[in-house]
């Protein structure tokens, strides 16, 4: 059985194009890099659980659903650490669906939220869930990183094709190595001044429907923040300060751009 190194790897379903805004508004330096047809992979520069002292599924959760409801786009967050690996997918506002396994790959997961994983992925009902369904039952030849492997090798039939190195498992350094060889672009975090400046919110700050969503967003990023901050969690503070700042963002954009002749 392999013992893994704590790390963690973002894959969200839109092009680099899309992720990006999102991506400088994260409050960690990341590497940007295409994963195939209609994906992104995000890999942290840093080691954010290190600092906070947080575990780095609850980071890397915080960090998914953020993303998720800034694209609009699904993002899958992979995790591992000495004990234990898994994934949580983020899909908009819904609450994240996620599946842990032990380090020697014991399913310590519910079925059911693999099945709610393949569903908002929109996976073949039947021959996508009958690969995924085997990663839930016990089997002694296959440990924590062959589990995260099968699953991306579904996402394969997606369109998912991670750069040569970047796989689930890897120590960080290993991640950031592979992200740079495939040509990743550098990100590192901006506050609005240097948004609004770059024109990266652009894409997003159109019309009623983008001073809708930045209401919502803006909602929603304030709770979130004060219950991370109850909680003690980093993740969930960055995942609410995010969207509190992109919700602000967009509405003053909107006012700004409405006074444009």
């Amino acid at each position: 059985m392999t013992v893994l190194a704590t790390g963690a790897l973002l894959l969200c379903r839109a092009a680099p194009v899309d992720v990006r805004p999102a991506a400088l508004l994260l409050r960690e330096p990341v590497l940007l890099a295409p994963a195939g047809e209609g994906w992104t992979a995000v890999v942290p520069e840093g080691r954010p659980w290190a600092k906070s002292g947080e575990a780095v599924d609850a980071v890397a959760a915080g960090w998914a659903s953020a993303v998720a409801v800034a694209v609009d786009r699904p993002v899958l967050a992979l995790w591992w650490d000495g004990d234990r690996a898994g994934f949580t997918l983020a899909s908009g506002f819904r609450r994240p669906v996620g599946y842990v396994w032990l380090a020697d790959g014991t399913p310590a997961g519910e079925d059911e939220a693999m099945r709610t994983f393949a569903t908002r992925l929109g996976l073949d009902p039947v021959l996508d869930l009958q690969a995924l369904e085997p990663l839930t039952r016990p089997d002694p030849e296959s440990d924590a990183r062959a589990r995260l492997t099968g699953v991306l090798g579904v996402l394969t039939r997606t369109g998912l094709a991670l750069p040569a190195g970047l796989s689930a498992g890897e120590p960080a350094d290993r991640l950031r190595g592979a992200a740079r060889a495939a040509g990743a672009e550098h990100l590192d975090r901006l506050d609005w001044r240097d948004a609004v400046t770059e024109g990266a919110l652009e894409p997003w700050l159109h019309g009623p429907a983008a001073r809708l969503l930045g209401t919502v967003q803006l909602t929603a990023g304030l709770p979130l923040v004060l219950w991370g901050v109850r909680c003690r969690s980093a993740g969930w503070v960055v995942a609410g300060s995010l969207l509190t700042a992109h919700g602000a963002l967009t509405l003053a954009y909107a006012r700004i751009a409405a006074r444009r002749p």
